[in-house]
């Protein structure tokens, strides 16, 4: 069973002597805010001689900013969060972690790291505050520490109301909540979140996603994903990573720029009539590429270099002009996932140019996208 949070960070391997695990008990470095929150350089996992999970990976993530990891899934990125935790060793490369290389016995490292699992599994007899108690134990906290710290993290997750219960009567959300709880008992400042809200219902989704924003003024987080909603909504940095290999790197804004186009949607309401009027207007406008995704509701594209202001103003009038009514406009509908599918579509194209590439390249830039 792969535990939450870091149930397991504290002590390093279980099989270890306690003579080595005292050694090791240090506290953890001084971060630097010089140093990037996360650092790999050529990375690779190969299993069996046969599967390459990940790829000559070279990427960065600098401290204070919500990292969204992105990828279809069998991208590679839960293989990455493990090596970056020290549960397998890389075939090639190295990961660092705050300056200071990952690996099995990286006590020191781990201790940084609140690590949230998809599915969390917990031992069901227990109950949420047994767990997270265990969990502080085991992070070396002392009673007078750890106690109020889970109570106020109960508290914070809306845990409370089952905290009498045993863990194995909760719900998805609940457990999801419980893995978060156990993430954050060390106070650790880098929290990797796996698939964060997978399965969860639209209120635990919420919720989740508010967490990650909140925590993210205060420390860095990693949260691995293919769902491109939950990215948009909470990300500044975002990491493309397709077929063990990350092929782009940066701020979301520098993703969104790559279509060189502005999307507005527009919801529009009025007769059937008027609306087949207006389409047929705005599909023989040459300056606008326009896509409806269902009978009211418009998504319409500037091209690079138009005027926002001038482009949205005639689309506005052109709605008057044909007897319809504006229910709502959204900008930017659509550029996240554009930009997604735009670089997922670009690295199978080039083919063996991106494995020349990076070959040739070093580990100087590791944040610069491999297209």
């Amino acid at each position: 069973m792969e535990l939450c949070g870091a149930t397991w960070a504290a002590n390093g391997d279980p099989n270890r002597s306690e003579s080595t695990k005292r050694m090791n008990t240090v506290e953890a470095p001084t971060k630097k805010p010089d140093v990037p929150a996360i650092r790999t350089v050529h990375l690779t996992k190969v299993y069996g001689r046969q599967v390459v999970a990940v790829n000559n990976l070279c990427f960065e993530v600098p401290q204070g900013v919500i990292f969204g990891f992105l990828g279809p899934n069998g991208a590679g990125k839960t293989t990455t969060l493990r090596l970056l935790l020290g549960l397998q060793r890389p075939t090639a490369g190295e990961a660092y972690i705050f300056g200071q290389r990952c690996g099995p016995n990286a006590v020191s490292v781990r201790r940084q790291v609140g690590f949230l699992p998809t599915n969390p599994q917990f031992p069901g007899h227990l109950k949420p505050f047994e767990y997270l108690d265990l969990v502080g134990e085991l992070c070396r906290l002392s009673a007078e520490e750890r106690r109020p710290r889970i109570a106020s993290l109960l508290r914070a997750v809306g845990l409370l109301p089952v905290a009498d219960r045993r863990i194995r009567s909760l719900s998805t959300g609940e457990l999801t909540r419980l893995g978060i709880a156990a993430s954050l008992v060390g106070d650790p400042p880098l929290l990797l979140w796996d698939e964060p809200t997978a399965g969860l219902d639209p209120a635990a989704r919420r919720f989740a996603l508010d967490l990650i924003a909140e925590l993210g003024r205060d420390r860095t987080v990693l949260i691995a994903t293919h769902i491109l909603a939950d990215i948009d909504r909470v990300c500044n940095y975002v990491g493309v990573m397709h077929e063990g290999q990350m092929i782009f790197c940066g701020p979301m804004a520098e993703m969104k720029r790559r279509l060189g186009t502005d999307s507005f949607q527009l919801i529009l309401a009025g007769s059937d009539e008027n609306l087949r009027n207006f389409a047929r207007v705005v599909q023989a406008r040459p300056d606008l590429t326009t896509v409806w995704s269902n009978e009211n509701q418009l998504r319409v594209s500037f091209p690079d270099g138009a005027s926002r202001c001038r482009s949205l103003m005639e689309l506005l009038q052109l709605i008057d002009q044909n007897g319809l009514e504006l229910t709502a406009i959204h900008s930017g509908v659509g550029a996240t996932e554009d930009a997604y599918l735009q670089l997922l579509q670009e690295d199978r194209a080039h083919g063996f140019k991106r494995f020349y590439e990076g070959t040739t390249s070093g580990p100087s830039n590791p944040g610069d996208h491999a297209l």
